[in-house]
């Protein structure tokens, strides 16, 4: 009876309403029954040079595979346009950094080698085959890479003469503080903190924003390159601008030695002020990189990858949460209460999450398990991109040792809803992994055709 009165409540407000020709106003309880649907998105990423032997020299090859992609269920590609091992170089037009000559891939176990010698638009290849099957395309973009170091050789922005090249990012290490460019490191990175390393950057992106028919940029190594960096004279007379005072001994007073990972025991006094200032440099950059998105393509997505280890991920510098997840409430042991305020989520389109963990350990509520990862970012982004999408490493995920393919095989099917349930999408790292072992491209498709139910 209750439910018949309301009903013909509503009747006579609206017919009501349309007499005075006014907008009716709807009880509370009611609600509209047209469901919105809004469907789940799937990405797969194709790194630089896993995939160069393929691609560097072949359009066919890539039109053949962006027909696989979308056949498979995928609806977005994120295409490697400045490879890490590049040496940051570029596989799109601008004139502010060399064009991609070679890189190096393993092929039949052997580290190799691999040159291009064409000259077409390689990113524009890829929005041409890939928008012709309705896929769309995103290009991938390696932030603070600018350098290369393997049994190949050297290569990259940081091994030329210029003026950016004098910002290679400076290591706390055991050995005293050191220029990356002096101990093995096969990613040379720069100073995320130097302005000229910044507008370099920044340059860079504006060109890449002017492709008219990109459907996005998603940042990748965002970051410092890990804990021991960067500890230069200039970052240091940054630091002590931010809190105000001198560090008397540098850089014990910050991070021991050496130190790599966690909160390091006796903490240092500046320890926790010198996260919160380098969360706060990634953020400052963050947003400075979607403005210059936005101003040259207001339209075009802008977006990050960041691992999903949030617990752990502080040590690369990123906050990847929102601004209003409380950290600090969470890890008191690093997070301060001004290091909530450098979550950067809500200046993002498109926030891709790393969801590596095992093989074995798909389902969970915890990270290092799939879906934890992806049900966790959700309550640490608190809806503050766009899009939020997660999701494994199908390649790099036997651990132990002991997967068999069957095992790895229902494990690719089974992390789609596992991951997309939690969040607006499923992301796939990377496509290689479904090409050399082509039992994958099925079992992630038996995956995905369940994505949207």
């Amino acid at each position: 009876m209750k439910n018949i009165l309301a009903a013909l409540a509503l009747l006579l407000a609206i017919s009501s309403c349309e007499k005075k020709n006014t907008v009716p106003v709807f009880p509370d309880e009611w609600k509209d029954p047209t469901p919105t649907v809004t469907e789940k998105r799937a990405f797969i990423w194709i790194e630089g040079n896993a995939n160069f032997p393929d691609y560097g020299d072949s359009k066919e090859n890539i039109a053949r595979d962006m027909a696989k992609i979308a056949d498979c269920g995928f609806t977005d590609i994120i295409v490697d346009v400045r490879p890490a091992g590049a040496g940051g170089d570029v596989l799109y037009k601008t004139d502010k950094c060399p064009q991609v000559d070679f890189m190096g891939a393993w092929i039949d176990g052997v580290y190799t080698r691999v040159e291009r010698s064409s000259d077409w638009d390689y990113l524009q290849a890829f929005i041409e085959a890939g928008h012709k099957v309705g896929l769309r395309v995103y290009a991938g973009f390696n932030t603070f890479c600018g350098g290369q170091q393997s049994g190949l050789g050297t290569h990259g922005v940081l091994y030329r003469n210029e003026p950016v090249s004098q910002h290679a990012t400076m290591l706390n290490t055991a050995d005293g503080i050191v220029s990356i460019m002096n101990v093995w490191a096969d990613e040379k990175f720069l100073n995320p903190v130097h302005p000229e390393v910044q507008n370099y950057t920044l340059d860079l992106l504006a060109d890449l924003a002017k492709y008219s028919d990109l459907d996005g940029i998603i940042l990748d190594r965002g970051r410092f390159h890990s804990a021991q960096s960067d500890f230069s004279d200039y970052t240091r007379s940054e630091f002590e601008k931010y809190i105000g005072t001198k560090v008397q001994n540098w850089p014990s007073d910050v991070a021991p030695a050496g130190h790599e990972h966690f909160v390091p025991s006796p903490k240092p006094v500046y320890f926790m002020q010198w996260v919160e200032f380098r969360a706060k440099v990634i953020h400052d950059f963050i947003v400075k990189a979607r403005d210059t998105v936005k101003s040259v393509n207001p339209d075009m997505d802008f977006g990050a990858y960041s691992g999903g280890w949030y617990e752990q991920y502080y040590d690369y510098g990123p906050n990847w949460a929102s601004p209003t997840y409380q950290a600090n409430k969470h890890f008191p042991d690093w997070a301060t209460v001004k290091y909530n305020s450098y979550g950067f989520a809500d200046h993002l389109d498109v926030q891709i999450i790393g969801a590596y963990a095992s093989y074995s350990a798909v389902y969970g509520s915890y990270e290092w398990s799939m879906q934890g990862f992806c049900r966790l970012a959700r309550e640490k982004t608190k809806n503050g991109p766009k899009l939020l999408i997660g999701g494994p490493d199908v390649g790099n995920w036997n651990w132990d040792g002991n997967a068999t393919l069957n095992q790895e095989l229902q494990a690719v099917t089974n992390s789609v809803k596992a991951c997309a349930d939690e969040c607006d999408g499923y992301f796939l790292f990377d496509l290689i992994h479904l090409k050399l072992e082509p039992r994958k491209w099925d079992a992630a498709k038996e995956g995905l055709s369940q994505l949207n139910n």
